[in-house]
């Protein structure tokens, strides 16, 4: 990666639509991802996942990297960065190669994958992640390392990731106006699903909704693996705007609001509870029941329950995910929304909060650090499995060695 020779720090950069946050994080002496530094800047630039300000969006990047900086002595030079938005697609595809010695080897592996991710794509897209699901030998499925084992026929199931490719050029143009470079983009959802899900939802099957300022994003996980993505354009900004019309107050202000006073279930409201409006062009405040303001949010948040609902059924995971919804982001800390969607959903609903971390974690214990401290796990995995393929690498070569000195 190249932020130290010396070091294995990541570096993490969420680029939401209301904030950008950058979180860097190494591995302790028992191997647990230790976070090190935080930094969080307001950002305007980006709107649903797409820059659309690209000096706005490179100072709130810059901000927060120079948070993050101010207390590390190695220089941040590149950074994993969070990818969402509409324009992000998925399929499900699978590949078929036969294996060339009736030994897998990763050769094999790197051609079954090439196989499956030889789809047509439109020319604006292209390919983010390619997320093997199983592998297939002969008649044998289920299998989810096949290196060395023996047979004749190798299939890959994989799930694609596709984004567009000004949003991912724009991103990167953002980041490279800071003096850094990219070691990967990351979809954020799956980024979040490494910081709040845990082995067994994702091998029972789980749903993980991360609820942003500009999109909500969807995960489905079953049998360990991603089987469906999903971006639905309804999130914070939303109920931020119904506030700010229905009280007639100043955008900012009606986000103040939602997030101190918010509540998505008006039935858990006291009559008694009462908050002041700000009011817009100088006009004095006001009081508000704070179950009025409840009334405002939860239409809002049951449309996007629903919609949730439909994206599920419509993709024929209703079934398949007896572990239930894992909400996450920070749109969803607002009071009543497990038991809203409890209620709509018809099964077990929890708040998502990043652990299996340590430093920082009274104030990083929080929805809205998932997929910034997710990107950080991601990197840490990345150069694992690097070192892991290196040495596979290493190993075959020096078995080749051996075979042909002995002929």
């Amino acid at each position: 990666m190249g932020n130290s020779k010396n070091s294995n720090i990541v570096v993490g950069l969420d680029i939401g639509t209301s904030k950008v946050v950058c979180i860097v994080g190494t591995r302790d002496e028992n191997d647990q991802l230790e976070i090190i530094s935080l930094g969080s800047y307001p950002s305007s630039g980006l709107k649903k996942g797409v820059v659309v300000n690209i000096e706005a969006t490179t100072d709130a990047i810059k901000k927060a990297v120079e948070q993050a900086q101010s207390i590390l002595e190695d220089k941040i030079k590149s950074i994993y960065v969070g990818v969402a938005g509409s324009h992000i697609k998925s399929i499900n595809s699978q590949g078929i190669v036969g294996i060339k010695d009736k030994e897998v080897k990763p050769f094999d592996i790197e051609k079954v994958i090439e196989s499956a991710s030889s789809v047509s794509i439109p020319s604006d897209q292209e390919v983010l992640h390619v997320l093997p699901q199983e592998y297939v030998i002969d008649d044998q499925d289920g299998i989810k390392e096949p290196l060395g084992m023996s047979g004749v026929r190798l299939e890959a199931r994989v799930h694609l990731v596709t984004c567009s490719n000004s949003a991912l050029r724009n991103i990167e143009k953002c980041v490279k106006n800071c003096g850094l470079s990219v070691d990967g983009f990351v979809l954020e959802q799956l980024a979040s699903s490494y910081s709040i899900l845990s082995d067994d939802e994702k091998d029972l099957g789980v749903c993980l909704v991360d609820i942003g300022g500009g999109t909500t994003d969807i995960a489905i996980f079953n049998a360990g693996s991603i089987v469906h993505t999903g971006v639905i354009p309804i999130a914070g900004d939303q109920v931020t705007s119904d506030i700010a019309q229905a009280l007639r107050t100043p955008t900012p202000q009606a986000e103040d609001i939602k997030q101190k006073h918010g509540c998505s279930v008006a039935e858990f409201t006291n009559d008694d509870e009462s908050i002041e409006v700000p009011g817009v062009g100088g006009r004095p405040p006001r009081e508000l029941s704070r179950r009025s303001l409840a009334e405002i949010i939860e239409p809002r948040y049951v449309e996007l329950f629903e919609l949730i609902k439909a994206e599920i059924s419509r993709n024929g995971f209703d079934d398949k995910i007896p572990a239930g919804v894992v909400f996450t982001g920070g749109t969803s800390k607002i009071e009543g929304v497990v038991e809203l969607a409890e209620s709509i959903f018809q099964t077990s609903v929890r708040l998502g909060v990043p652990s299996n971390f340590v430093g920082m974690e009274r104030v990083l214990q929080n929805p809205i650090y998932s997929t910034s401290i997710g990107l950080v796990e991601h990197g840490h995995n990345q150069l694992t499995s690097d070192l892991v393929a290196e040495s596979n690498q290493t190993l075959w070569s020096k078995l080749l060695k051996i075979v042909k000195s002995e002929y």
